[in-house]
């Protein structure tokens, strides 16, 4: 199964969707999961996951994992070549590295990052930006590629924005 995850801020509190589908070509989700909860803490630049990392970690604790279950998020998992990691590098810890971490990001992160992966999907000129951590980048870059839509963005992804700010 893959877990897809997006977080959308309201004044006070903050909307965490979760879209579970069977596989990368799917065209519709298998199950929803929400959850509002406070807002822990305001928007810090460059720490973006410190907001929305207990949002995911506590819709998490609403679903059953397996061990071969991937998540995405909405951003990234690595950030660089240095070692500095995104929400998804911090999540991937969090859970002890036993779910492979999809990033897919919407706006570039200008430093070099050899594991960042570009994928044009549709007529759009404009890329998404893949990082993966326990899972190979290059392989998710073409399941990024065959996910279902023929629009930039995949359309279960698309939904899951939709859903987010709802």
């Amino acid at each position: 199964m893959i877990y897809a995850f997006d977080t959308y801020y309201y004044e006070d509190y903050a909307n965490t969707v979760c879209i579970a589908f069977e596989k990368w070509t799917s065209e519709r989700e298998v199950e929803i999961f929400t959850e509002q909860t406070p807002v822990s803490s305001e928007y810090e630049s460059g720490a973006f996951y410190k907001r929305e990392l207990p949002c995911i970690l506590s819709l998490l604790n609403k679903i059953v994992l397996k061990e071969e279950d991937i998540i995405i998020v909405d951003g990234y998992v690595t950030l660089d070549n240095e070692g500095k990691i995104g929400l998804g590098g911090h999540l991937y810890e969090a859970l002890e590295g036993k779910h492979p971490i999809v990033g897919i990001a919407k706006n570039e992160f200008t430093t070099p990052d050899s594991q960042r992966r570009n994928v044009l999907r549709g007529d759009s000129k404009t890329p998404l930006f893949v990082t993966a951590k326990g899972i190979d980048v290059d392989q998710v870059k073409q399941d990024v590629e065959q996910m279902h839509g023929p629009y930039r963005i995949p359309t279960l992804l698309k939904k899951l924005d939709q859903l987010s700010r709802e």
